[in-house]
């Protein structure tokens, strides 16, 4: 089978931007997923670790 010049030529770049195309999607979802986990990192930083007061007698009793 014989293919034209010009139609190897529109198949070539059109595989070349589908190409470029599923780079840059997979780019984007990369970044995304990174400021997902930084978000939730910092989210877990920011905060007391409990509410819970301590059980032990000499922190829970005041001076008198």
């Amino acid at each position: 089978m014989m293919m034209h010049p010009e139609l190897m030529l529109t198949l070539a770049n059109d595989r070349q931007r589908e190409l470029i195309a599923e780079a840059d999607r997979e780019r984007l979802l990369a970044s995304v997923l990174r400021l997902r986990r930084s978000k939730k990192a910092t989210a877990v930083r920011g905060h007391p670790t409990g509410t819970l007061a301590s059980c032990e007698p000499s922190v829970a009793v005041p001076a008198r």
